[in-house]
């Protein structure tokens, strides 16, 4: 894809426009480290074009902490006081959804994930954001506590230019199939190889 154009172009009769426009899901897995900060990157980017940008953490832990979202929900204050940029939103499942304020436990993580889904679903279908960012979502796939398939139907309908970022290792091959872009990470050295401890600004 040499200068950002693409090699080929189908005859489907659509225009410039409507491709540059057209619904993108990606997904962003494999075992190396970047793929939740390369989703909250593309995040920052659909915030400078206005984008309505909803992120849902799908984390066991409560204390689970990330410096994008301190940032983006700043960015999102700040386009709620002075109307730069888009509507920031950002939901985590250890800590309960903020819709239901039911914090997870290890009994109830499987509901807890099923209901972050049905509940992205009910937004995608009303056209709720226009940038979503499905953190750590890969896991619930896997482990079955959300069904696969329902998940790329629903992707596949979805109305609208909603874009939608889906992050995790283990990405189950029906949901590869169904995305526009995938990018594995994989690890080639990494510092914790040698001992060393996660790193402020570089982990979190």
């Amino acid at each position: 894809m040499p200068q950002g154009q693409p090699l080929t172009v189908p005859r489907d009769g659509l225009t410039t426009r409507a491709r540059r426009n057209a619904p993108l899901l990606a997904v962003h897995t494999g075992p190396g480290k970047g793929k939740s900060t390369a989703a909250f990157g593309m995040a920052l980017r659909a915030w400078n074009q206005g984008f309505d940008v909803a992120v849902f953490q799908f984390v066991k832990s409560a204390k689970w902490k990330v410096g994008e979202e301190v940032a983006l929900l700043e960015l999102g204050r700040i386009h709620d006081e002075r109307g730069i940029g888009g509507a920031v939103e950002w939901h985590k499942m250890g800590s309960g959804w903020s819709w239901s304020r039911k914090s997870g436990t290890e009994v109830d993580h499987a509901a807890a994930a099923a209901d972050g889904w049905a509940e992205i679903a009910r937004r995608l279908a009303e056209e709720r954001h226009d940038f979503y960012v499905l953190d750590e979502f890969t896991y619930p796939l896997k482990w079955g506590w959300v069904d696969t398939e329902d998940v790329v139907e629903v992707l596949r309908v979805r109305p609208g230019t909603q874009h939608v970022v889906i992050t995790g290792r283990d990405a189950p091959p029906a949901l590869l199939d169904a995305a526009d872009l995938v990018t594995e990470m994989t690890k080639v050295k990494h510092p914790m190889d040698a001992g060393r401890k996660g790193q402020k600004g570089i982990e979190w």
